[in-house]
């Protein structure tokens, strides 16, 4: 049997600001972009993962309002993880991505010890992610 990844879902409160990080500073490709009930889902590609989606959506959408405020609570606050990214070239994708409006830098590239070479920001919703170099 064998198992993998298909989807990541990353809850954002800005659809826009987040395409202009993750399609315009990471280099993700929008797949499909779908508007219901007022709220918006888009989902993301890479050509290096290409059986992999990320859908960025909002935290009531498809949710009841008491979960939706929830997860709008816990997004507030950045304590969402929601994933881990790899590249090539890890100042080239750091620079871009400090660059790019609303994020927060929280590590430059560093040598870990636990042996890799990565960086922290927040995205501009406040979620916690970290790029490595491949």
């Amino acid at each position: 049997m064998t198992v993998s990844l298909s989807t990541v879902h990353i809850t954002v409160d800005d659809p826009e600001a987040a395409l202009v990080f993750y399609r315009d500073a990471l280099g993700l490709t929008v797949t499909l972009d779908v508007s219901n009930d007022g709220f918006r889902w888009v989902t993301l590609g890479s050509d290096a993962q290409p059986g992999v989606s990320i859908v960025l959506s909002q935290p009531h959408g498809g949710r009841s309002p008491e979960n939706g405020d929830a997860l709008a609570a816990l997004l507030a606050k950045g304590e969402l993880y929601p994933a881990h990214f790899r590249c090539q070239d890890l100042d080239a994708t750091f620079e871009r991505i400090a660059r790019t409006p609303g994020v927060e830098v929280l590590q430059a590239p560093t040598s870990q010890p636990w042996g890799v070479r990565d960086a922290a920001v927040r995205d501009p919703a406040g979620n916690r992610l970290r790029i490595e170099q491949a």
